[in-house]
């Protein structure tokens, strides 16, 4: 189980967000030497063991946001802080589920969730034991000695989320990580990602343009403007759980949550479309 807290934080510590992002502006210079905004005056706060979803047209800064968050980039002004502390670096108690697969092609299922470990310094033959454990869990036990290519998208995408669970991660991001699946396999993974994050303390942003599966997962659904983005609105989502994708999406209040949120979002989505002929044209 993952710790809502690490050891030796002050009482107060519970109280401070897994993330908190402050009135970021982040600019990056184009090849043709222009500098864009992609995001303005952007702040968002996510609280411990809370599982927020962000949604915003295409090319909004989504993805950025989870790379703030990293380390990966930094704000052109503003600040990103996680467990109170500012962003300084890569930190290893922060886990990343990419939206293509970023399993190690020449090692085995087994290899691959035993890396992560391995890379921290975990005796191998724990680290092993860990990975096998993980790997049962994500019920690919049967699968343990086979390699990426030999499996299914979804296979893959169970792996991946061995990988990152096994190093008990305190913040999870995932960038749209089921969106190449099928709809069929899609809603297997979002039961599965739900079943693993339950009782972990583990605070979750989850980047997507797939509205229901937002509303389907999230405590809080946040919104973004069109680029530069900014947070435009952001709606609790108050579902019970545990939630069964199959099930919860035919629910009454299910739809009319997904229908408010789509209301607040489709001006932007158009906005973002008018945007890019706009550029389109200029190009």
């Amino acid at each position: 189980m993952i710790a809502p807290s690490a050891a030796g934080e002050s009482p107060g510590a519970a109280e401070t967000p897994a993330i908190d992002i402050r009135g970021v502006t982040r600019r990056f210079l184009t090849p043709e030497g222009r500098f864009n905004t992609a995001m303005r005056d952007f702040s968002l706060r996510v609280e411990r063991g809370e599982f927020v979803c962000i949604v915003g047209p295409t090319g909004c800064g989504k993805s950025t946001t989870l790379n703030l968050v990293t380390g990966l980039i930094r704000p052109s002004a503003g600040e990103v802080r996680v467990a109170g502390e500012p962003v300084a670096g890569i930190d290893p108690g922060v886990g990343f589920v990419f939206q293509s697969d970023a399993l190690f092609p020449w090692k085995s299922v087994l290899a691959n969730v035993a890396a992560g470990p391995r890379y921290r310094g975990v005796p191998k033959d724990e680290a092993l034991a860990r990975a096998r454990a993980w790997i049962a869990r994500v019920g690919l036990a049967d699968y343990e000695t086979l390699y990426p290519h030999q499996l299914s998208g979804g296979m893959r995408k169970r792996v991946a989320l061995a990988q990152t669970f096994i190093n008990e991660p305190r913040i999870l991001l995932l960038d749209e990580p089921f969106s190449a699946l099928d709809v069929q396999t899609r809603a297997v993974m979002q039961d599965e990602l739900l079943r693993l994050w339950s009782g972990t303390g583990a605070s979750v942003v989850f980047v997507t343009h797939d509205l229901e599966e937002a509303v389907a997962l999230a405590d809080r659904v946040v919104v973004l403007t069109a680029s530069p983005a900014t947070v435009k609105s952001v709606h609790r989502i108050d579902l019970p759980r545990p939630r069964v994708m199959s099930e919860i999406r035919y629910e009454p209040a299910f739809v009319a949550i997904a229908h408010r949120i789509w209301n607040d979002l489709r001006e932007e989505v158009r906005i973002g479309q008018s945007v890019g002929q706009l550029a389109r044209v200029a190009a």
